[in-house]
C-alpha cells in the first residue's frame, strides 16, 4: 500500500517503514505524528482526492529534527566599490519514519496532527 502526502508545499509518496526528511514539524523526537493531506491512497484499489482523499491519513514516528547542509551566497558588486557579502542558510528538517497508512478513519485516531512551525505559532497566536 502507498499514499502521496502533502506537506511543506511538497508532496511524497510513501508506504510503511519509509524514512522521509520533511520540512520542520511542530513535533520532538519519540512523538506520534499524522498527516491528513493525503493527494492519493493506492493498493489493491486505487484511491485519487479531489484534492484531498476524506478520511485518509498517514502515521509517523519522528525521529529527529536535523539541520541541512549550510548554502553559502556570495554577492559581489561592482568594481571600485569594494562591496562583497556573505550570507549563509542552513533549512530546519524533520526524519520521520511511516508507521501506517490509513485509508479510512483517520479522524478518530486521535494522534496529533503533523503541522509546520510557522502554522503552529500562528495557530497559538490566534488562540490567544
Amino acid at each position: 500500500m502507498f499514499a502521496v502526502i502533502k506537506t511543506g508545499g511538497k508532496q511524497y509518496t510513501v508506504r510503511a517503514g519509509d524514512v522521509l526528511r520533511v520540512e520542520l514539524i511542530d513535533a520532538v523526537a519519540g512523538d506520534k505524528v499524522q498527516f491528513n493531506e493525503i493527494l492519493m491512497v493506492g493498493g489493491e484499489k486505487v484511491t485519487v482526492g479531489a484534492p484531498m482523499v476524506a478520511g485518509a491519513a498517514v502515521q509517523a514516528d519522528v525521529i529527529d529534527n536535523i539541520k541541512g547542509e549550510k548554502t553559502i551566497h556570495f554577492v559581489k558588486r561592482r568594481r571600485k566599490h569594494s562591496s562583497q557579502r556573505t550570507k549563509g542558510h542552513r533549512q530546519k528538517w524533520t526524519l520521520v519514519r511511516v508507521s501506517e497508512i490509513m485509508a479510512s478513519g483517520a479522524d478518530k485516531s486521535g494522534v496529533k496532527a503533523a503541522i509546520g512551525t510557522a502554522d503552529a505559532r500562528r495557530a497559538a497566536h490566534e488562540t490567544k
